[in-house]
């Protein structure tokens, strides 16, 4: 069955950076496309960033370019999100995706706070 565990998230002051780390299983992951997704309190789930099953194509939404770096390892079936020159609206819980899937895992949660 397919699963993917997020982990790297917790509390940042602004300015700073972290990196979040999915790794999934269940899938071939390696022929798949991922994303990273966010859901911020009170907001629906919005796109953070795409990258193709080899890795040379990304996407990002505009309001985290510059700052963010997606990433894969397909050794490892395991995906990153490297985020830098955070924000207060960066705030948010964040999801790994395998796109064309219908499954979503538990998130890991982000807080930019001082």
């Amino acid at each position: 069955q397919v699963q993917v565990v997020e982990s790297g998230g917790g509390l940042v002051q602004p300015g700073g950076s972290v990196k979040l780390s999915c790794a999934a299983s269940g899938i071939i992951f390696r022929f798949t496309n991922m994303g990273w997704y966010r859901r911020a309190p009170g907001k629906q789930r919005e796109l953070v960033a795409t990258i193709s099953s080899g890795g040379s194509t990304t996407r990002y939404a505009d309001s985290v370019k510059g700052r963010f770096t997606i990433s894969r390892d397909n050794a490892k079936n395991t995906v990153y999100l490297q985020m830098n020159s955070l924000e207060f609206d960066d705030t948010a819980v964040y999801y790994c995706h395998p796109e064309g899937l219908n499954y979503w895992g538990q998130g890991t949660q982000v807080t930019v706070s001082s």
